[in-house]
């Protein structure tokens, strides 16, 4: 039953899949899903080596029932409305948070995130996340404050003394940056172990070509990242009169 909910015996084939170690993209073709679908499912219920059938059966059915007797959204919570579907959103929001996992970022900080990116004014309070998430105040608090360490978002205080959480238009740009500067920090050490090791042993030659690699990688990275910033972000700003589509 392709876009239908995944019934329990889908999921025990799914445990079994990876047990036998069979990629996602196998596992789906076997059960005729999207790869998408397995790979969400998987992330969501412990990763690939702590997924159990039992287990993210149950607490499917209690994110369900969740959502069936939430308490209404209040006003200023991040609500989908211009027409969305929300269901649609919902199952969007998992995809993006699942994505986030996927490249190393803990479940809770994916949450808020995703929540962050998909909100139009892209700022949220503290008490609209832990509304919209549906979480306790100190699991937002411990992301927010992840987050913040990494420059993945900002804070400020609104007219009303509350703190607001911002993820600006340029956030994966600064990201971009800040990856493509560990990347040249590897490079750096590699070379230092170079000299210490010796340029004539085997250690030397695999180090040198790990700072090569790196140190091309991370150029690269940068170049790329300031050429897409300066064609696309001003593209962006120039069409926000809607007259050209950011990046055509």
């Amino acid at each position: 039953m392709p876009g239908g909910r995944l019934i329990q015996q889908e999921r025990q084939q799914i445990a079994l899949g990876l047990a036998d170690g069979l990629a996602y993209a196998e596992i789906a073709r076997r059960l005729d899903r999207p790869t998408s679908t397995i790979t969400r499912e998987v992330m969501r219920n412990g990763g690939p080596t702590a997924y159990r059938a039992d287990l993210a059966h149950r607490a499917t059915e209690r994110r369900a029932h969740r959502r069936r007797h939430s308490a209404p959204r209040g006003q200023g919570a991040p609500t989908h409305g211009r027409g969305r579907d929300d269901e649609a959103m919902r199952e969007y929001e998992e995809a993006f948070t699942t994505l986030l996992m996927q490249q190393g970022l803990p479940k809770m900080m994916a949450r808020v995130l995703t929540c962050l990116f998909t909100a139009d004014a892209g700022s949220l309070t503290a008490s609209e996340l832990v509304q919209h998430l549906q979480v306790s105040p100190a699991s937002v608090s411990k992301a927010i404050a992840f987050l913040e360490v990494q420059g993945l978002i900002r804070r400020e205080r609104d007219e009303r003394r509350r703190e607001r959480y911002f993820v600006d238009d340029d956030v994966w740009y600064q990201s971009t940056i800040a990856s493509a500067r560990g990347i040249a920090q590897v490079a750096e050490i590699a070379r230092q172990g170079v000299t210490v090791l010796g340029r004539d042993s085997p250690a030397a030659t695999r180090l040198e070509n790990i700072a090569r690699f790196s140190g091309f990688i991370s150029d690269s990275i940068l170049r790329a990242a300031e050429q897409a910033r300066e064609v696309l972000y001003t593209k962006s700003e120039a069409s926000s009169g809607g007259t050209a589509a950011p990046g055509a």
